[in-house]
């Protein structure tokens, strides 16, 4: 009897699989049978969940996933996880393309996967290129690229201590610091030793 086996992938461990199991499960995809990588990218070649999902693949089951992207990122990789499919017998079910099977052993289906997986990799260098120009456009402004906020050091912040006693807004030189006015606060009391008198 065929089976369908289902497969969820995050690329980092803050992320959350939930929504994909929701909808594998609801697809059909019996527990004991899903398969899920956490915080592992799609570009690498091996993913421990999904080799076992492959290893898992009887003739005549099928994968599910719930978008092209969880297999993979470039067309090559994916057209070689295909080739995998189609020599153990398997079928592809992709749920976000209307839930239909892509038959990955009839040549309309190789086609079909094989132009899905040319879009999903130009869908993810689009992204990459949008990324990097958003990166160098806010360079050339000066504008911040975020990250993990800068690191005042005691003497700076000795500085803007006595900014503030002579007379300057503490809002306005805790923006200047980067940090809010609480944190300015409360660095400027643990500088002291004591409670600050600004």
């Amino acid at each position: 009897m065929s089976r369908l086996i289902g497969y969820a992938r995050v690329s980092t461990r803050q992320q959350s699989t939930d929504r994909q199991q929701v909808d594998l499960l609801a697809a059909g995809v019996r527990r004991d049978d899903l398969y899920t990588d956490h915080g592992v990218s799609g570009a690498r070649a091996s993913r421990p969940q999904l080799d076992q999902a492959l290893d898992a693949l009887l003739e005549g089951d099928t994968l599910v996933i719930t978008t092209l992207d969880r297999l993979g990122r470039s067309t090559q990789n994916m057209l070689a996880f295909a080739e995998e499919l189609r020599s153990k017998g398997a079928g592809l079910r992709v749920l976000n393309l209307g839930g239909g099977n892509v038959d990955t052993a009839t040549p309309m289906g190789s086609m079909l996967f094989t132009i899905m997986a040319a879009l999903a990799q130009m869908e993810h260098e689009i992204k990459r290129e949008r990324i990097t120009d958003s990166i160098i456009k806010r360079r050339e402004a000066g504008k911040a690229l975020g990250g993990r906020p800068r690191r005042v050091t005691d003497s700076q912040m000795r500085s803007a201590v006595r900014l503030v006693q002579s007379g300057e807004p503490a809002a306005q030189v805790a923006r200047d610091l980067g940090m809010s006015r609480a944190t300015f606060y409360r660095r400027s009391r643990a500088l002291n030793g004591q409670q600050s008198d600004i």
